[in-house]
Formats: C-alpha cells, structure tokens, sequence
C-alpha cells in the first residue's frame, strides 16, 4: 500500500468536478442567505453571532484533538484580541489563549496571500505559551511522523507523512498549488474544490509536529473566506467534531490515493452543514437577544444569570431543563430562595412547568 504522496504523479490530484454539481446549487442559496440575514442585523447583533461562531470553531477544533479547553477562556482571548475588553481579562489556561487569538488572526488574515511565513506565523500563535513544542517551525528528526489510533501494543497506523527532510519543498510546492489554483468572481464550485483539496493537501504534509489539524482547517477557512472575499460566517469544525470518525475515515482512504472526488464530495457536505447550522445559529442568537430584552426589566440578578446559562448551552439546549437543584448550584442561592424564583419566572411566563413531584422541572418559553 502505499500513500498518496509517494504516488509517481504526486500532487497531481485528479476528481470528478459534477459529483458536487447539487450541492454547489444549495451551498450558493444557504450561503446567501446567511449573508442576507447577517446584514440585516444590528451591529451589536452581529458582533456577538460573529463571536459565538469564533468561540465555537475554537473551541471545536480543538475538542477533535481530544483538547477542551474553558469557553469562558477562550471568549475571553478572543475578545481581548478584538479590544472588545475595556480590561483585558485574565486567562488561567494558556492553550485556549493560544486557540482563541489564532481564531481572530484566521480571520483578519483571509485576504493576505497565503505563504509559508504566514502558516508559521498561525503556529507560533497557537503555541506562543508551550514552552515544548518547536513553535513556528517544521518538524524535524529522523522519527517518522505517523498517525495511529488504538491501545500501547495494538496501535493501528493510519497515515505516515513525507518524512522531515522533505517538509521544506513539499510546503513550497503546496502554497505554490494554492496560489497558482485561480478562482474567478461568484466559480463556488472552484471554491469548494479547492478548500476541500487545500485542507487534504496541507495534512498530508503534516508539517509540524504538533497542530496540523488546527492550522489545516484554519487553511480550509480561509480558502473558502478567501474565494467569498468575506470571512465565512460558520463554524466548519463544529460539524467535523460531530461525526469525527466519518472526518478520520475520509482522511485515511483520500491519503492513500490521488483520486479525490470521494473526499471533495465529503467535505463540500461538511461544508453545506456547517453553513445551514450557522443559519440555525445566527437565528437562535437573535431570538435569545429579543428573549433577553422583552424579560430583562422583570428578572432578578439570580434569574438574569440562571437564563443566561442556559441560552449559553445554544442551539443543543440545556439537557434536562432547569431543577430546584440546578437552580441552586447555578445562582448560589438556598432552597427556599429557588423555589420562590422558579415559581415567579412560571407566573411572569419566562419559564413553562414540566413534569410534577420529583420530577419537575422548568424549560424557557423561547
């Protein structure tokens, strides 16, 4: 067996461009629409919808590696990045800085040309506070640099790179394949082709020894922003995280080949979702922030910061609703104090009763 870059024809990809033909047509439609309604909106409103898909695709990205980080955290390095703090905040956990400021800097930088400093710069972000990782650097060693999965002594290899020595011209070659790969005005199937092959291309390289699955799909978002001319309004990793061993899957069997119309048909799905669950997303937002201001005049600081949790949990809703108990623990409050706020939320109709004895509990009449 052998993969896809020790081919004879390595990178000359080959596809079938109609495979996507359908899915282009609903892309272009959920995409305008999306871009419709962010327009539409208020500037605070789309302020925050903008970070809440930031905050996501961090998050996200990092949780496919096996990585969770606070999303306290990471909100708090985003916005400090943005200058959205009068204050910059404290953040106890360096990682999520790290995800967080690459997540703005991805996104400011959609239009820059893409090169090799610029990939190294995005990796010196994410790992500006590890003092072990070789930041900004390609890998090095003679150690192959392999992808496995399974127990110590059953490990399964999935993929092995090109080994270190030739990471520098494999990552020229790429970035010249990228910018020599045209796009015209409005081609989104030229679009969606050459972000599903650019994500393949650069973690088949697998340039850096740790982080080539964040900064690959960062490559991914912003080739797609690039070819829109507007940083893309979703979160791509959401999606892949969902269903990441459908995501592993397609990576394995398109690194063994150069036929790579399975896994641009793949990923174009991948893409169609994540735009049609940024549709669901940008509305919930809207909705919370008109929640928000209709009830705000009747809560209480203990209720404002209960609701707020729960609109926190977005689209996946809070699991089980709200109980006396959770109540409780969330406003720090006592039992007597809970009941008596849990019932004022039912008669001011913020709150709908579910259930009864034990197994009672409250859901937001959103």
């Amino acid at each position: 067996m052998k993969y896809n870059w020790e081919h004879k024809n390595w990178p000359e990809f080959n596809y079938n461009p109609s495979v996507i033909d359908q899915l282009v047509i609903e892309f272009a439609s959920e995409s305008g629409e999306v871009k419709g309604i962010m327009e539409g909106l208020p500037d605070n409103f789309k302020q925050e919808a903008v970070l809440q898909f930031m905050i996501d695709e961090a998050m996200k990205t990092s949780e496919i590696e096996g990585e969770y980080y606070s999303r306290h955290d990471v909100m708090s390095s985003i916005k400090n990045r943005l200058g959205l703090q009068v204050e910059h905040k404290f953040i106890k956990d360096k990682n999520a800085r790290g995800i967080g400021e690459l997540m703005v800097e991805v996104q400011q930088d959609f239009a820059k040309p893409l090169s090799a400093k610029l990939i190294k710069s995005w990796h010196t972000i994410l790992f500006d506070n590890d003092r072990f990782i070789n930041k900004g650097q390609y890998r090095t060693g003679d150690e192959p640099m392999v992808i496995v999965s399974g127990r110590y002594g059953k490990e399964e290899i999935h993929y092995q790179a090109p080994p270190s020595t030739k990471v520098p011209s494999e990552m020229k070659r790429f970035v010249d394949w990228y910018e020599n790969f045209k796009i015209r005005s409005k081609d989104l199937k030229s679009a969606l082709i050459k972000t599903a092959i650019a994500h393949l291309y650069f973690e088949s390289i697998h340039p850096f020894e740790d982080g080539n699955g964040r900064i690959g799909r960062a490559i991914a978002e912003k080739c797609l922003s690039e070819a829109l001319g507007r940083p893309i309004v979703m979160s791509l990793s959401t999606v892949i995280e969902h269903d990441k061993k459908t995501y592993y899957d397609a990576l394995k069997q398109a690194q063994r080949t150069l036929d790579l119309t399975p896994w641009i048909l793949y990923f174009t799905q991948t893409i169609l979702m994540a735009q049609n669950h940024a549709k669901k997303l940008i509305r919930f937002t809207l909705r919370k922030a008109t929640f928000l201001d209709a009830h705000s005049q009747v809560l209480n600081e203990r209720q404002r910061k209960v609701i707020l949790k729960i609109l926190d949990k977005g689209l996946d809703g809070f699991k089980g609703g709200m109980t006396a108990k959770k109540y409780i623990s969330i406003a720090k409050t006592s039992k007597a104090t809970a009941t008596r706020d849990l019932q004022d939320l039912v008669d001011k109709g913020v709150f709908i009763l579910k259930g009864a004895g034990r197994s009672t509990y409250y859901e937001l009449k959103f």
